[in-house]
């Protein structure tokens, strides 16, 4: 293969959606071609990139007829600064440290990553999650779902796809499972079975959700869908540090006890300069079948007033039904199973108001 048409395949790739404008080409300073192997030697303008142009590399290189692996090798960045500590002389002010900064990369192909996080478990986070990105998928957009709730995985189970396994492509990149025209990701696929637990620490569980994102088939999605576990712990401060997200979005129930841990999640996301995009009301009323009125059995308003203190936008309200579950049990998401039922309208409505904000933003 001619060293030019690889050349040509890099240049179409840039890295300008991180704020710089080059594209790959100009980051070549080696190319070796062994076999059906390619070996590129890239130098990233700063640090904190590698994945992202690997990422980028493998996707448009991977369309070249004769290339059946790429490796991409990193030479250290010129100019490189080693950041020294200073003390300031005896007598003046010592100022506290500033923060950490951290390199957020965008995940090649992906418009829009949107967290959905909750405070507390039980609220059923994991099902509007699923429902959400098969509402998007219904108005026309091309979503990704990415089970990121690594110690209690629901989506295998929501999907119907319980015993699946994740496979990888030449390139060493995992490949989602598609299934109701989405593509989905879990920690599930990967297990041997249901009953295995994970016994992870911070760091395996970092490199973990890092691989989900970036060494993962996505291709070109408008939506990425992500069901974080419940709290404020090691998954989302990783996403905070690492990726470029659109926003996140909080699911509750109306009882006080999940509106005061939703209350710390919302305060996680705007600590880690995560936008908070809207609350989703779940569980908020039930229609009773008799007489068709609407019984708020765990109260009404709360979730209006707790918005509005926090100053967000609620998305909407979903009713109680005792079909969700049972047709979730069964991997029948609610908005495939019944379409035209009160709950599935609902995800529509929120799934439209929420491609409203995220416009909005843009």
């Amino acid at each position: 293969m001619a060293v030019q048409d690889i050349i040509e395949a890099l240049k179409k790739e840039t890295l300008q959606d991180v704020g710089i404008d080059k594209n790959l080409a100009q980051l070549v300073k080696d190319i070796k071609m062994s076999g059906n192997v390619l070996t590129i030697v890239m130098e990233p303008p700063r640090e904190g990139l590698e994945d992202l142009i690997r990422a980028k590399a493998i996707e448009v290189l991977s369309e070249l007829p004769e290339v059946q692996k790429v490796d991409i090798k990193f030479s250290k960045p010129q100019g490189t600064q080693i950041p020294v500590k200073q003390t300031p002389p005896q007598g003046q002010p010592q100022h506290p440290p500033q923060q950490p900064m951290f390199t957020r990369k965008q995940v090649p192909g992906v418009k829009h990553i949107i967290a959905v996080g909750s405070g507390k478990g039980g609220v059923g986070k994991s099902t509007v999650a699923a429902n959400l990105a098969l509402a998007l998928a219904k108005l026309g957009y091309k979503v990704g779902l990415l089970d990121a709730d690594v110690y209690g995985p629901s989506v295998p189970t929501l999907f119907g796809l319980k015993g699946e396994r994740v496979t990888v492509d030449q390139f060493q990149r995992l490949v989602p499972i598609e299934k109701y025209g989405i593509k989905v990701l879990s920690i599930g696929f990967m297990l041997p079975s249901e009953d295995t637990p994970i016994i992870w620490r911070g760091p395996m569980l970092m490199k973990a959700i890092t691989e989900f994102l970036f060494s993962t088939k996505w291709g070109n999605l408008d939506y990425l869908i992500m069901d974080l576990p419940p709290g404020t712990g090691d998954v989302q401060i990783t996403l905070a540090q690492n990726v470029e997200m659109t926003g996140a979005v909080v699911v509750t129930t109306p009882q006080d006890v999940a509106l005061a841990d939703v209350r710390k999640a919302v305060s996680m996301f705007r600590e880690v300069n995560i936008p908070v995009l809207g609350v989703i009301e779940n569980m908020a009323y039930f229609i009773c079948p008799s007489d068709k009125q609407k019984y708020y059995i765990f109260g009404k308003g709360k979730v209006a007033e707790f918005a509005s203190a926090y100053n967000l936008k609620i998305l909407g309200s979903i009713p109680i039904d005792p079909e969700v579950a049972e047709k979730s049990d069964k991997g029948e998401p609610i908005v495939v199973s019944h379409p035209d039922s009160e709950v599935a309208r609902a995800f529509i409505s929120i799934a439209k108001m929420l491609a409203q904000v995220v416009h909005e933003r843009a």
